[in-house]
């Protein structure tokens, strides 16, 4: 009876796993298999079985093309600027609402800071570039401080990946705030007690309790990002891109986007994409690793 029970148990679990599981088999895996293009000179009209074969021409390319080396150094410099300033934007709200003890003024904070998430780029792009325009609010308030010649801060090439930064994490800051806030519900009370008897503060129990509580969520969140140092946010960029900043500006992302779909080279930005996988791969695998021999802490 035991084992009819348990066999049927499992029945029902592979039928509730069974959309996630088609899910993944539709659309990550078998889309895998036309990575194939990357090796040959695909036409749309021909298909992947008759459209020839070039080897790894679209990788040399890729490599050869006197621009690339360009784009890859904006896609790095600004997925490092987005770790540096966004990585440690949301633990640091987290800790901050946690340490709130009114519980309505704490939730009408965190929803405020995560509302921004659910706007689509297009809505957050119209936003700032108004702002942000000679005639913006920004410039009206420089205005009244003195500066008599407005600055349009979106075509400055010093200050684009900057602006892009700062938007970026005001949008998504409080969604990773949750996670931190979900990991820091699960600690123990009874470790705060005792350190309060022990005559521990609040910075020193954030230190010792806190913060190494929360390390395998930030060690897992710090390697996922990495692992997508090569993605940038291309809705973002494609909405505030402009010619005069386009050497800074262009990215991996919108190049495939220019060169791929609007150029129809579907072989050589495939052989791009296949590239961007490849570093991904080795640095999530790469920094696990390292991560499990010093911290103790990995993904796998």
């Amino acid at each position: 009876m035991t084992r009819a029970l348990k066999q049927k148990d499992a029945v029902v679990l592979m039928l509730i796993a069974l959309p996630g599981i088609m899910h993944f088999l539709i659309f990550k895996y078998i889309p895998i298999l036309g990575n194939v293009i990357a090796f040959q000179d695909y036409n749309i009209f021909q298909g992947i079985t008759r459209s020839p074969w070039v080897g790894f021409r679209n990788f040399t390319d890729m490599f050869t093309y006197a621009e690339f080396y360009r784009i890859l150094r904006n896609t790095i410099l600004l997925s490092l600027y987005s770790i540096l300033i966004g990585f440690p934007a949301p633990l640091a709200l987290a800790l901050l609402l946690n340490e709130m003890r009114r519980m309505w003024l704490k939730r009408s904070v965190q929803t405020l800071l995560y509302l921004p998430h659910f706007l689509s780029w297009v809505i957050v792009g119209g936003i700032f570039i108004n702002l942000l325009a000679m005639d913006g609010f920004l410039n009206t308030i420089l205005k009244q401080f003195g500066r008599d010649r407005p600055i349009d801060f979106i075509t400055q090439p010093e200050s684009f990946r900057f602006i892009l930064v700062l938007i970026g994490v005001w949008k998504e800051v409080g969604w990773g705030m949750i996670i931190y806030l979900a990991a820091l519900a699960g600690i123990n009370p009874n470790l705060y007690e005792a350190a309060m008897v022990d005559g521990a503060g609040r910075w020193r129990q954030m230190w010792y309790i806190t913060l190494p509580s929360l390390m395998p969520a930030i060690v897992v969140l710090f390697l996922l990002r990495i692992g997508n140092v090569l993605d940038a946010n291309v809705e973002q960029v494609l909405i505030f891109i402009n010619p005069l900043v386009r050497d800074v500006g262009e990215v991996i992302d919108t190049y495939v986007f220019r060169v791929g779909l609007l150029g129809a080279k579907y072989s050589y930005t495939t052989a791009i994409g296949i590239f961007k996988s490849i570093v991904g791969l080795g640095l999530i695998m790469g920094l696990n690793y390292l991560s499990k021999k010093t911290t103790g802490e990995s993904i796998y």
